[in-house]
């Protein structure tokens, strides 16, 4: 690995958060017999870019974590997850993913037969098991308002379409901890999903084999928490929750810090 790449990857830090965490039989041991941290990779979801984990990788970038926000493309759950797999097979020793939202069926995926890979973090995140969908997973239960109603479409190529959240949604929905001149940012910045990705069956889920961390917001609009809560309990991960919109590791990037330092541990 190249300098340059050393420092663009250097970082760390996280503030201890008061969430209890429930244990579950597996545990990862991620710091080498070394003392050396492992490499902490965010992953966005939709709706959003690698500019909402600043909070919390500024906290793990100040503990000495290496620290890497590669972009999502947000186009197809196999595509996302080959791109994010192949940021993955770039980086040596121990790996701790994390993900927010749509991010989690990308690393579910993504991190499937990474030996490298030695714990999930999942932020207000799906975590699908084999052939399920984001829409079957969001409807689930009832509660989320993420809805036709709450979407803008936009159709680009030929028969394509991408999804954005209207703006009269956003703060309330999306976001509703933060204030509305940020929330006014983020929409204006969002990044859409390819509409396809709703339905794309997930792969071999990486969570079968990979001890998992999960953070559940209890406010959360998008994906409602009892949806939350059913797949951190089905993937056996470590769990806590905090009083939250679906941007977890926006509004409280202490706890969200503190919950990846768990994991990496």
């Amino acid at each position: 690995m190249t300098t340059t790449r050393r420092a663009l990857l250097a970082g760390s830090a996280a503030v201890v958060a008061g969430a209890a965490l429930d244990t579950p039989t597996a545990q990862a041991h991620t710091t080498s017999s070394s003392g050396k941290k492992p490499t902490v990779v965010l992953v966005h979801g939709a709706f959003a870019d690698a500019s909402g984990w600043n909070g919390v990788a500024s906290r793990l970038i100040h503990d000495g974590y290496p620290v890497i926000a590669p972009p999502n493309p947000l186009r197809s759950v196999a595509s996302d997850s080959a791109y994010v797999a192949g940021i993955l097979a770039t980086l040596s020793g121990p790996l701790v993913l994390v993900a927010h939202s749509y991010g989690g069926i990308v690393v579910t995926n993504a991190a499937a037969g990474n030996p490298n890979v030695k714990a999930l973090v999942y932020v207000d995140a799906f975590v699908p098991d084999q052939g399920e969908t984001l829409q079957g997973l969001q409807t689930k239960y009832p509660g989320s308002r993420i809805n036709e109603a709450a979407l803008d479409f936009r159709p680009y190529g030929e028969g394509l379409v991408d999804a954005y959240i209207k703006k009269e949604f956003f703060h309330d929905v999306f976001a509703a901890d933060l204030p509305r001149s940020t929330t006014d940012l983020m929409w204006a910045g969002q990044r859409p999903a390819d509409t396809r990705a709703l339905g794309e069956p997930s792969g071999p889920p990486a969570w079968k084999t990979i001890p998992s961390w999960y953070l559940v917001g209890r406010d959360d609009q998008v994906l409602p928490p009892a949806a939350q809560r059913f797949m951190a309990r089905r993937a056996g991960a470590h769990t806590c929750e905090a009083d939250t919109s679906h941007v977890a590791m926006i509004s409280q990037p202490a706890a969200t810090a503190a919950l990846i330092k768990r994991a990496a541990c």
